[in-house]
């Protein structure tokens, strides 16, 4: 029997992928390393990378040699879902002079603090 050992980046300890033969192809690993794991095909592909060589494997047909180690990382099949709101940002000036004045203030006030920390801590 020869082995893969993969381990998830966000995981410290490697588990073993067991087959038959001097290398397993990419789908193949995929298929397994998926089953381990109890994930599902339709909501997520893998990327396989070498732990060594940093080498991202993308060819299922690609084979990977016994006794390699990979790092396993999940994707999203369709990349990342964008969000179904859509915030519209105004660039115009508030009807209301008070935001002004606020942020005025509060910058104020806080340059005042970081002085007065300053000069407590110094001497």
């Amino acid at each position: 029997m020869s082995c893969v050992h993969y381990k998830f980046s966000s995981k410290l300890n490697y588990d073993t992928v067991t087959f038959d033969g001097l290398h397993i192809s990419l789908c193949d690993l995929k298929k397994q390393i998926m089953g381990r794991e109890k994930l599902k095909a339709a909501d997520s592909d893998l990327q396989i990378t070498n732990a060594q060589t940093k080498e991202e494997y993308t060819d299922d047909n690609a084979l990977i040699p016994k006794n390699s180690s990979v790092i396993v990382r999940r994707i999203p099949i369709g990349g990342v879902k964008s969000t179904s709101k859509t915030y519209v940002i105004s660039r115009t000036e508030p009807v209301m002079g008070t935001t002004k004045a606020v942020c005025k203030n509060t910058i104020t006030l806080f340059l005042h603090n970081c002085f007065y920390l300053y000069n407590v801590s110094v001497t």
